[in-house]
Order: structure tokens, then C-alpha cells, then sequence
């Protein structure tokens, strides 16, 4: 089925906890099995029915505009937009290309792999009548810090920075934001989208939605290893 909305992949960070392996290449091109990870990204929206993508780029982003191009080899509409001069930070980069992205619209990071149904998340957006939607995961601190409480299928709160010991979820790293969330936000300064999504939660405009097959990130050495694992056996079966 295919979703009628854009989704930006943000891709500007630094990615220091894989130097050296980034010291010359951004993150989304990370050799992943002999082929750049955003590649297996980018097949992956195509099979779920997403076509209009926006990769927001920074650090060496011109790299990524040259491997890539304009996505119609994986049957998508490739669009870029560039942090700038300075590092604009996840919220940041999603305030400046606002121009480029239609609201309601979905938001990725650029370095998890996800398998779920975008389909779905919109649907769970839509009926949830809030400004956002946050993806989450149930992790028991498994994979990262846990930082979402998640009771009776209501995200109750989000917090990011200090987390409090019953929350037993994190964020997945999927969300679908009504683009006005950002318009509060000063033009071209740095902003981060985990303190942004904690405002939400806190005015009680974030809902969440759970999702149950595990994400694999290249974030770090240890996640790339294990994402390269899962996507050789994906690729053979």
C-alpha cells in the first residue's frame, strides 16, 4: 500500500562514536555488506510504500547527493536539504526544511534500520488527534537507556535526558509530526528533537504508538557489527 506522505531521514550528524570508520565518510554511507546502509534504507521505504523522501544532510552531505542522486533508482523521489554552515541539531534541520515537507509528515534517523508499517503509524497519527506520534518499543533498557513510559497504550511520558526508573520503553525511532510542532522554534539555531518531543509529552500532545520487531541502528561499533549480521540473513532468506 502506498502512504501518501513525505518522510525526512536525518542524516547530519557527526557520528564520533564510529570514528574512525567516519573520519572521511558520513554515517548513511557506512559500509554495510559491501553497499552503504542508507542504501537498505531507502529499498526498505520503497517496499513499504513510501516514495517522496527528504534526506537532511550536513557533515560531508555532498557525499551522500553523489551516491545517491535523486533516488528513482530505488523507485523514490530523493530530495536534499542541507544543514549549512553550522550544525543545526535534529529540530534544527527539521525547521529548516520545512519548506520541502508537507504536514503531516514522518521523521526517521538516518542510522536505524526499522521493520514496521508505516501504513500503520499513519492510521495510529491519524487517530490519535494529537501534534505528534512517537513510535516505541518495549526495551527493558535492552538496547539503549529506556526513556518512555508506556501504560495501557498511552504514552504517559517522554524524557530523553533523565529518565526515570519505571519507564520500561524507548523510542523507536519513527515519529509523525504536524509540521506547525516546529514553527516555534528559532530559524537556523540549534534544537534538539528529543527536547521538543518532551514539551509535547508534557502538554499531552504526544501520543505513542507500540511497535513489536526489534530496531537495528549503526550508531555505534557494537550496532553496526549486529546490523550487518541481520542484513546478510535478511538479504539470503
Amino acid at each position: 500500500m502506498d502512504v501518501d506522505q513525505t518522510i525526512i531521514i536525518l542524516c547530519g550528524g557527526l557520528a564520533t562514536r564510529l570514528r574512525p570508520i567516519t573520519e572521511k565518510i558520513p554515517k548513511s554511507l557506512v559500509d554495510v555488506n559491501g553497499r552503504p546502509f542508507l542504501e537498505y534504507q531507502l529499498e526498505r521505504l520503497a517496499e513499504r510504500g513510501l516514495h517522496d523522501v527528504v534526506l537532511s544532510i550536513g557533515y560531508l552531505g555532498e557525499m551522500v547527493e553523489e551516491v545517491i542522486g535523486d533516488g528513482s533508482r530505488f523507485g523514490l523521489s530523493v530530495r536534499y536539504a542541507y544543514d549549512g554552515p553550522k550544525l543545526l541539531g535534529t529540530a534544527g534541520a527539521i525547521r529548516k526544511a520545512q519548506g520541502m515537507l508537507t504536514s503531516p509528515f514522518f521523521i526517521q534517523y538516518g542510522d536505524s534500520f526499522l521493520d514496521v508499517d508505516y501504513s500503520e503509524v499513519a492510521r495510529a497519527y491519524a487517530e490519535g488527534n494529537k501534534r505528534a506520534l512517537m513510535t516505541v518499543f518495549r526495551n527493558e533498557g535492552q538496547w539503549d537507556r529506556s526513556n518512555v513510559l508506556f501504560r495501557d497504550g498511552k504514552l504517559v511520558a517522554y524524557m530523553k535526558r533523565h529518565p526515570t526508573p519505571d519507564m520500561n520503553y524507548i523510542d523507536y525511532g519513527l515519529s509523525m509530526v504536524d509540521g506547525t510542532v516546529f514553527n516555534q522554534l528559532p530559524a537556523n539555531e540549534f534544537s534538539d528533537l528529543s527536547d521538543l518531543f518532551e514539551q509535547l509529552s508534557t502538554d499531552g500532545q504526544l501520543v505513542g504508538h507500540e511497535v513489536f520487531n526489534r530496531f537495528y541502528e549503526i550508531g555505534t561499533v557494537d550496532g553496526l557489527d549486529e546490523t550487518r549480521e541481520y542484513l546478510k540473513t535478511r538479504r539470503r532468506n
